[in-house]
């Protein structure tokens, strides 16, 4: 265990060695840890872990969810999808091994279930391919946590041989039938209906699920557009946007989904800022398609970060002047935006003198 000074403040790194590497269905494997540090704090159902490599002089961070369940006595577990060009998946995947130690950072995010035994929930669980990894996490935490609530699993894939966790999913079915439900969707089913989810399809199965109650949260993860057809499809519904949580990553190069397409951004012009750090000021140039941290952290600059996808507040720093846009921001209110809070990892400046300041 060590700690390191970023931003104004002291972050814990602990030692985590991998006890076990499996190998799952579509290029994913889970990779289980021992806590070598024996004092790693406890994590929630849905949040996530970030790993951090050191090459050199460069540190690279990546953040991968729990598949494990902080109810059930088994070992820390993330899942890590193969992307041909990703620095650390392919570190991961072809030359880790186990007993390997890897430094790791406290668990963060606020995509989370904290089960009680008073709530009576329809817990609805939507995934798509390795977006089930922090959803089986909150499937197990629930079902084990509580008594009285209900999951929902909607969970799509291209096949059922391409299923991360099917066998282990249908166990769970098995030892709680009257509380879990899984509704597999796999494109490659003759029954066209069924091959994809859309919004008649949720609007069913939520009716079917629910059976006239209103006592429902949903949690979605999978490609943005996936997320937004189950978000909007909801909120037409009439239920409230406060019961529908989502959680996704931005890596440039590692956690692109195979059928997202990203738009071609309007501005593609280079902005010249300033960053404050630590007393010092910085002038970078920020071209379209990186964020501030990206440009900072080639400059080896020590900047606080952590997920690098808009989702943890580790970053958290003040535009003085000019602008940014965010590519995403599940931390900050509007006001604190109006206010010129932003997040470094998802930041791109919008006009040249743009000057921000790092807490």
């Amino acid at each position: 265990m060590k700690n390191l000074f970023e931003g104004g403040i002291f972050r814990t790194m602990f030692t985590f060695r991998i006890s076990e590497i499996i190998q799952q269905p579509n290029h994913n494997i889970s990779i289980r840890f021992k806590d070598e540090s024996g004092n790693f704090p406890a994590y929630k159902a849905g949040q996530f872990l970030t790993l951090a490599f050191e090459f050199g002089d460069r540190e690279v961070r990546r953040s991968y969810s729990f598949s494990s369940s902080p109810f059930i006595d088994e070992p820390y577990e993330i899942t890590v999808k193969r992307v041909d060009n990703g620095e650390i998946s392919r570190l991961l995947h072809h030359r880790t091994e186990v007993g390997a130690e890897i430094q790791v950072m406290d668990p963060q995010g606020i995509f989370t279930y904290e089960p009680s035994e008073n709530n009576t929930n329809t817990i609805f669980l939507f995934g798509a391919g390795v977006g089930v990894t922090p959803l089986y996490s909150i499937l197990k935490s629930a079902l084990v946590a509580e008594s009285n609530s209900k999951v929902v699993l909607v969970y799509s894939n291209s096949s059922k041989e391409q299923t991360i966790f099917y066998e282990e999913l249908l166990k769970w079915q098995e030892k709680y039938p009257d509380r879990l439900h899984i509704e597999f969707i796999w494109s490659n089913t003759k029954n066209l209906m069924k091959a994809r989810l859309n919004r008649e399809y949720i609007i069913d199965l939520v009716k079917a699920q629910l059976n006239g109650s209103t006592d429902a949260v949903f949690y979605t993860c999978g490609p943005l557009f996936y997320m937004d057809l189950v978000r909007f499809t909801l909120l037409g519904m009439g239920f409230p946007e406060d019961t529908i949580k989502r959680e996704t990553f931005h890596f440039p190069e590692e956690e692109e989904d195979d059928d997202e397409k990203e738009e071609e951004p309007v501005d593609m012009t280079s902005y010249d800022i300033v960053l404050k750090f630590q007393g010092n000021e910085y002038p970078l140039t920020i071209p379209y398609n990186k964020t501030v941290l990206d440009v900072g952290l080639e400059h080896n600059l020590k900047l606080p970060y952590s997920c690098k996808s808009g989702m943890c507040s580790t970053c958290i720093s003040q535009v003085t002047k000019g602008a940014v846009r965010m590519d995403y921001n599940e931390v900050l209110t509007d006001r604190e935006v109006d206010n010129g809070r932003c997040l470094i990892c998802t930041s791109h400046p919008l006009e040249n003198g743009t000057t921000i300041e790092v807490f």
